[in-house]
């Protein structure tokens, strides 16, 4: 268990994890926001604007703005690791309080290990439907897209 690091106290250490890992979380769901609803994408802004325009906040177009939401994503999951570090007792008793029965432990455990790295992993894996659009046609219409209609 980690008591402290170069003498800095263990509940001071957590306090701030869990500070910047709130801000970090915090400016993700912003940067997040402000791509999906502020700097438009391409059809968005013709309908808005009625002609081609270019979207900037303090500099930076949307996929600069994705380019920090990314990084910063990997921040939060470098803070994450640390924070399942510094906790792992924690975690590791309760766990074995929740679930009583050693071979259901083992296999809960497994399950989530294979889901985690399932997510993490797919995107890697898939390829996307490639479809050339004709002109005039525009872009297929989703859910996503008719919900975004919807709440506009």
């Amino acid at each position: 268990m980690i008591r402290s690091i170069k003498g800095i106290r263990k509940p001071i250490l957590n306090f701030t994890l869990n500070t910047i890992m709130t801000l970090c979380m915090s400016v993700i769901i912003g940067t997040g926001f402000l791509i999906k609803y502020t700097l438009i994408s391409g059809q968005e802004r013709w309908d808005v604007y009625g002609h081609k325009v270019e979207l900037y906040l303090l500099g930076l177009d949307r996929h600069q703005w994705g380019m920090i939401h990314l990084i910063l994503g990997f921040v939060l999951i470098g803070l994450l690791i640390a924070h399942i570090v510094f906790h792992w007792k924690v975690i590791v008793n309760v766990y074995k309080k929740i679930i009583k029965e050693p071979i259901t432990k083992k296999i809960v455990a497994l399950i989530f290990i294979i889901l985690c790295l399932l997510m993490i992993l797919i995107p890697f894996f898939v390829q996307p439907e490639v479809e050339t659009i004709k002109k005039g046609n525009g872009r297929r219409v989703t859910l996503v897209t008719n919900l975004h209609q919807q709440y506009k």
